[in-house]
């Protein structure tokens, strides 16, 4: 399932059987915002609401909505999939870094 977009803002969607309605959760931001509604239109609408009334109130505050990072990513992966990312790179005439930012970069931003 793709993630419902607004205000170049993210949220995952999900259904809550036990409450009977759509669910969401923004990600990227420093707080945690939920937010629920009984169809895709309630869910997009209350999803723009709240996301609205966020901004709003990080815009008061002078702060940033958005968490920071560092730009330092750890991973820790089988040394069958090391070894095939290290010949990608190197045939590719690439770092290991820079190979994995440009495939980072567009599975990040790959729109089906």
């Amino acid at each position: 399932m793709k993630p419902m977009r607004y205000k170049g803002y993210s949220a995952r969607i999900e259904y809550s059987d036990e409450d009977e309605c759509f669910v969401g959760r923004v990600a990227g931001i420093r707080d945690i915002i939920t937010f629920h509604g009984d169809t895709v239109e309630e869910i997009r609408q209350a999803f723009k609401v709240a996301m609205d009334f966020y901004l709003d109130t990080c815009a008061q505050r002078g702060e940033s909505p958005n968490k920071a990072y560092s730009g330092k990513l750890f991973l820790r992966v089988p040394s069958e999939v090391h070894a095939a990312v290290a010949i990608a790179a190197e045939t590719s005439g690439k770092s290991i870094n820079q190979w994995a930012l440009e495939t980072f970069e567009k599975a990040a931003h790959h729109e089906d």
